[in-house]
């Protein structure tokens, strides 16, 4: 008979996607900035970049407070979000539209993130696995201003730049 499976086992498959989900946003990341056209956006990117790198050593701790190897787990759904993305770049390269686009994009990526961020803090708390938790919630913190922020640049230019055109 197959081994039951518990929250525990679902908190670490949870936990193997978005390592594998990080690392390919880490890789997405770079290209994204290159093909912004407002100096800001660029910058955004770079910055979520670096933060990028400070959440996979977080979770890198939580692999180890759990005692398991980190290790990623393919994530369908990062992926097409990121192929998504590129598409965008691709179809609305040297327009006005690009950066809107762009913003979309990266919205869909921390959106994921928040989702998966939100549910293993939950799930860090009913397992009393207390450390996790504070590591979880700080990048959760983060997503969630990278969110705010894009919202922020799409409001204040790239929005209308692309309706302007």
């Amino acid at each position: 008979m197959a081994k039951e499976k518990t929250l525990d086992d679902l908190f670490l498959d949870t936990l193997k996607d978005i390592y594998y989900a990080e690392r390919k946003i880490l890789k997405a990341l770079p290209k994204m900035a290159r093909a912004a056209s407002s100096a800001d956006l660029k910058a955004a990117f770079e910055k979520h970049k670096d933060e990028t790198e400070s959440h996979v050593e977080r979770l890198q701790q939580v692999f180890e407070i759990v005692g398991k190897r980190a290790q990623g787990k393919t994530c369908p759904a990062i992926d097409g979000i990121i192929e998504e993305g590129e598409e965008i770049m691709e179809e609305f390269e040297g327009t006005p539209a690009l950066d809107a686009g762009l913003i979309s994009a990266a919205q869909a990526v921390e959106h994921y993130e928040i989702t998966r961020y939100g549910t293993l803090k939950r799930w860090a708390e009913v397992l009393g696995k207390n450390d996790a938790v504070k590591l979880l919630d700080e990048t959760l913190k983060e997503e969630s201003a990278t969110d705010e922020a894009l919202t922020g640049l799409a409001d204040s230019s790239a929005n209308e730049m692309a309706k302007a055109a």
